[in-house]
C-alpha cells in the first residue's frame, strides 16, 4: 500500500467506496462522478502506480481484472447492447488517480472515439 494513494486506502477499507465486487486480487466499486449509467472501477489491491509499470509477473492480475470487468457488465445486462472498458496512463492519457485501474462503462450509447 502507498500512504497516500486513494485506491489504495479504498482497498484496504480506510475510506469508504460503494464496493459492487472484491476478491483476494482486485475490488470493483462505483465511480463517484460517474460518466454513464454504470460507472465501476476496477482496481488491483496491489498498489501499480501505472500501466507503464506492470511487468510479466502481472498478466495474470491484468486478466483478472478484465475478466472482473466482463462479469460486472454482464450481470448487469451491458453484454448485448454493449460497454466501454478504458485505463488512462498518465497525465496525458487522463490518468488522475496514480494506481491502475480500469473503468466500466454503460447502460447508454457512448461516443465514438476518433
Amino acid at each position: 500500500m502507498t500512504q497516500d494513494c486513494l485506491f489504495c486506502k479504498i482497498a484496504n477499507q480506510l475510506i469508504p467506496a460503494d464496493i459492487v465486487f472484491e476478491d483476494e486480487q482486485v475490488i470493483a466499486f462505483r465511480d463517484i462522478s460517474p460518466q454513464a449509467p454504470v460507472h465501476q472501477i476496477v482496481i488491483p489491491r496491489r498498489h501499480i502506480t501505472t500501466i507503464n509499470d506492470v511487468t510479466t509477473e502481472d498478466r495474470a492480475l491484468l486478466g483478472h481484472m478484465l475478466f472482473t470487468a466482463t462479469r460486472l457488465a454482464a450481470e448487469q445486462n451491458l453484454s448485448e447492447p454493449g460497454y466501454r472498458l478504458i485505463m488512462n496512463c498518465n497525465q496525458d492519457g487522463g490518468q488522475t488517480v496514480f494506481h491502475i485501474h480500469m473503468h466500466l462503462l454503460g447502460g447508454r450509447q457512448l461516443t465514438h472515439l476518433g
